[in-house]
């Protein structure tokens, strides 16, 4: 595993382990794709589909919300839709974020 997704996962698996110990619930969240931005490198690209990888299956969060899967240019899944896309293909638009609101399964808050 890259450096770069290992200090990604090692944040969350600490950040986990202390909410947990305070029996607070813990939601993980993939992270939404950036190609084209001004971030865009092929390492950023593979640490972001290793954490996202790790964040659904790794079973450390309480409930994982697919931002990835609900804003993503499905002919290029390292891109943001054209709807979720501000323009600066980094931020989601205001369509991008009720995608991701609506993602949200707010049973996790009850």
């Amino acid at each position: 595993m890259e450096s770069m997704a290992r200090d990604i996962i090692g944040a969350y698996q600490q950040i986990v382990v202390r909410a947990h110990s305070q029996n607070i619930r813990v939601y993980g969240a993939t992270i939404t794709p950036f190609g084209a931005s001004f971030y865009a490198t092929p390492e950023a690209e593979r640490a972001r589909q290793t954490v996202n990888s790790w964040i659904r299956s790794s079973g450390s969060f309480d409930a994982v919300i697919g931002f990835d899967a609900v804003t993503r240019n499905p002919s290029n899944p390292s891109n943001l839709s054209v709807a979720s896309d501000s323009g600066d293909h980094l931020h989601p638009a205001d369509a991008g974020y009720k995608a991701m609101g609506d993602a949200i399964d707010l049973k996790l808050f009850k």
